[in-house]
């Protein structure tokens, strides 16, 4: 399936895998883009060196495009920012902030930079910086939300901006696809489903979590806090959401108990401390499959329905 992101990128599918902090590491963006979409490292707050090598062992198992995620907010973003260029790596995708000091020298140095959104306004922003194109993200994806729904940020999005747009949110089969392209998105963003990846490194607890959730098994937690964040449903997040819901925790004291539960999830598949990050869509995916299989079936399944 041929788009102005497939041309833009050099890659087979218009299909990025989610920047998930802590989740998406070497092995998962390699087997991504060895499928012909696009593979992400998570830079989240890593430190540099383990940054660095993992985009050197990502070059060591693929010569297809990838990209590193940059969460602005992160008190290293800087060093971020620079190590992508020295790695000449080829996108940068960002989130958590305007990644407008940065765009200079980024788009000097060749990298394509697509800022993730969750608003129009700063769609139109991030075209006037620079921004090669832009990750629409509605609430219904995991991890760290904003408010508004895919179905209508997406065209809000496309009807704003003159750069290609990515729909990202509650999207794990050909129909997602076929109805992001309906909507007038050039490709989409895929995290929660390659979550059941064969190649994704996470616990096999927090697998397990993803294929065995229903539709009604996300929870939102931390809106109080400012940062809120879609997880699936554990004795842990539950506590969390009623401690929001009663007052019983401050914003602090949620914040405390927070600090470290997405790595106690994915590294040690802890249930009572572990945030484990999942979007809304969770409940549609009911088995472990590689990265290419999972990619070639979205988009047979997509190609006969828009062919329709």
């Amino acid at each position: 399936m041929k788009s102005a992101i497939t041309e833009l990128l050099g890659i087979e599918y218009p299909i990025f895998q989610g920047g998930m902090a802590w989740i998406a590491e070497s092995t998962l963006a390699a087997a991504v883009s060895n499928a012909g979409g696009l593979g992400i490292i998570a830079g989240g707050s890593a430190p540099i060196d383990y940054l660095r090598e993992q985009i050197r062992r990502c070059k060591s198992l693929t010569d297809k495009p990838f990209g590193v995620n940059i969460m602005l907010m992160s008190p290293n973003a800087e060093e971020l920012a620079q190590l992508v260029i020295d790695e000449k790596v080829p996108v940068v995708t960002t989130g958590a902030g305007n990644p407008g000091k940065f765009m200079a020298a980024w788009k000097e140095a060749g990298v394509k930079v697509i800022p993730v959104i969750p608003s129009v306004g700063l769609a139109v922003r991030m075209q006037r910086a620079g921004a090669d194109a832009v990750i629409a993200e509605g609430t219904e994806s995991g991890g760290h939300i904003g408010e508004n729904t895919t179905m209508c940020l997406v065209p809000q999005v496309v009807d704003a901006v003159d750069i290609p747009v990515i729909a990202a949110g509650g999207i794990a089969d050909g129909r997602g696809v076929a109805a992001s392209f309906m909507l007038g998105a050039q490709g989409v963003q895929v995290g929660t489903r390659f979550l059941a990846a064969e190649e994704c490194q996470i616990h096999p607890t927090y697998k397990e979590l993803v294929v065995k959730a229903k539709d009604t098994d996300s929870i939102v937690t931390g809106r109080y806090t400012g940062h809120p964040c879609r997880n699936v449903r554990t004795k842990f997040t539950k506590k969390l959401a009623s401690g929001e819901r009663d007052g019983s925790l401050t914003p602090d004291e949620f914040e405390q108990l927070t600090l470290g539960s997405l790595r106690k999830a994915v590294q040690d598949g802890n249930l009572e401390e572990g945030s484990f990050l999942c979007g809304a869509i969770a409940g549609m995916i009911t088995e472990v499959k590689p990265a290419k299989e999972i990619i070639e079936e979205m988009f047979a399944q997509a190609d006969k329905l828009l062919g329709k």
